[in-house]
């Protein structure tokens, strides 16, 4: 079983930076691939970044590849989110997810995950 927190949402200017993170408790979590996925209002829930569990592989939707960075420090049970030039169309609620049957061919698919965080909102005014 794992429990994920999210912290670092918030509303910034278009062209800033936000840094989220995700924290996980489960000795396990280490071993997990883990994603970020999106979900702004009236959309479907898209994947925005994951990354193995060894932190070397790393993967992104297009809409954000080149200003988004994942990251993971499983020392601290903990992943990250880099988020730079920030565009209002990347306004959404943001969820963190893990689980261990996802795989590098799979993690860009929301239903293979069983573990996810409560979501935290980011705004990106123009």
């Amino acid at each position: 079983q794992v429990h994920l927190v999210e912290s670092g949402g918030g509303l910034v200017q278009a062209g800033g930076s936000l840094r989220r993170s995700c924290a996980a408790s489960g000795r396990t979590f280490s071993s997990y691939v883990t994603g970020w996925f999106r979900q702004a209002p009236g959309k479907e829930r898209e994947f925005v970044a994951g990354i193995t569990w060894s932190g070397t592989s790393t993967y992104y939707a297009e809409s954000v590849k080149g200003r988004f960075a994942i990251s993971r420090d499983n020392a601290k049970n903990t992943v990250y989110l880099q988020m730079h030039s920030l565009h209002p169309e990347d306004t959404a609620l943001y969820y963190c997810a893990a689980d261990p049957r996802v795989t590098r061919a799979t993690l860009r698919f929301s239903n293979m995950y069983d573990y996810w965080g409560q979501g935290t909102q980011v705004t990106v005014s123009s």
